[in-house]
């Protein structure tokens, strides 16, 4: 399809001495013509200021690393290096509305606790001893764990091992917030907080899955699910297992949500995540949809093409897909698996109707590169 402002039903309004100094007027009390901007502000289909962006974990590590001997935890509240999307620095985002960063923690180190408005996520890249208290409950998480830290819930961080940093990715919903001037920020008055006597009360509650628990948990009205840690030696082998009974998507291969075990929607009410697996050899077919993704290489080796831009990944890596971009993903081995942890906004797409999707036409599927 072919698109054309020129045509009857968009503003095509030419510039005159007259109308110029009719703007100047509208402009003098903080007004102007709708039709001098109606097809930026309504375009036939989405322009994201955000572009495709790969981030090296190789190359980031020694600084997150770094960041250990030049800025102490409690000076900085949380020790982060944020990845920053070049199309939308105006708002930190990694892309979208969605934020993202590395987050370090030393041997031994505790974070102090807070609250936000924002809603938040964690997937481990390395290290183990890492914990989170979340509204009260401990949560102990290791490499390729997700857990999440539901908006307005009291959460602090540490490490409790004794010889290696942890690092995390954080995700965050702030640059959304922000848009809508509803951002909230709290410093616990206690710094620190009371934190019950069973570790991971909430997986040993709500993690068995296929299992709900009865009775007892009938009062949770909570819009965000009740099961805070999702760890890996449980989704690993369920991608594995459901690899077995079906081919999976042709756009995105073997793909699992992580999910609301009360309801079976998404983990929180602004940002979903999702764990897929491509088989040895995969190379999936390009579609394209509204809502922006984050993902990260929890394993394995291959390349995705954005956009007609192809970039190469690794475990560890962290790369974005803007809103309305083709995407196509491809795994580089002839004989191991490779897994994509990632995380959205598609909860927010659906719950405004602004959900659409559709798949690459041409060419078997398949974006020709630059």
């Amino acid at each position: 399809m072919t698109y054309s402002d020129d045509v009857l039903g968009r503003a095509r309004v030419g510039e005159t001495a007259e109308l110029k100094e009719y703007y100047e007027r509208l402009a003098g009390q903080e007004a102007g013509a709708l039709w001098t901007v109606a097809n930026e502000i309504e375009p036939w289909y989405p322009q994201p200021r955000s572009v495709p962006v790969h981030w090296s974990y190789e190359a980031l590590r020694p600084l997150v690393l770094e960041s250990l001997d030049l800025v102490r935890a409690d000076d900085a509240g949380r020790r982060v290096v944020m990845l920053v999307n070049p199309g939308r620095r105006d708002i930190s985002a990694a892309v979208g509305m969605l934020y993202t960063g590395l987050q370090v923690m030393g041997p031994g180190e505790s974070m102090t606790a807070h609250r936000h408005q924002a809603a938040a996520l964690r997937f481990v890249v390395e290290g183990h001893g890492a914990w989170t208290v979340v509204d009260g409950q401990k949560l102990k998480v290791g490499p390729r764990d997700f857990a999440i830290t539901p908006n307005w819930t009291w959460h602090e961080h540490g490490n409790e091992g004794t010889d290696a940093p942890v690092i995390w990715q954080d995700g965050l919903d702030i640059p959304l917030v922000n848009a809508h001037d509803a951002g909230f920020y709290e410093v616990h008055p206690d710094l620190y907080q009371e934190q019950g006597k069973v570790v991971n009360s909430s997986l040993l509650t709500h993690g068995a899955g296929e299992l709900r628990p009865y009775g007892f948990e009938d009062g949770w009205t909570k819009p965000y699910s009740p099961l805070f840690a999702y760890p890996w030696e449980q989704a690993y082998p369920a991608l594995l297992n459901a690899a077995k009974a079906t081919d999976g998507s042709p756009y995105d291969g073997v793909i699992l949500e992580y999910s609301n075990p009360l309801t079976g929607g998404s983990v929180m009410p602004t940002m979903g995540a999702h764990l897929q697996l491509l088989r040895a050899g995969e190379a999936t077919q390009a579609h394209r949809h509204t809502g922006s993704v984050v993902y990260n290489v929890a394993k394995g080796s291959g390349h995705s093409v954005i956009a007609g831009q192809r970039f190469d990944w690794r475990e560890g890596d962290i790369f974005c897909v803007p809103s309305w971009a083709w995407h196509e993903h491809a795994n580089a081995s002839s004989s191991e698996d490779a897994v994509l942890f990632s995380f959205n906004d598609f909860p927010v797409m659906r719950s405004l109707a602004f959900w659409r999707e559709e798949a690459y036409p041409d060419n078997g599927g398949h974006q020709p590169t630059a």
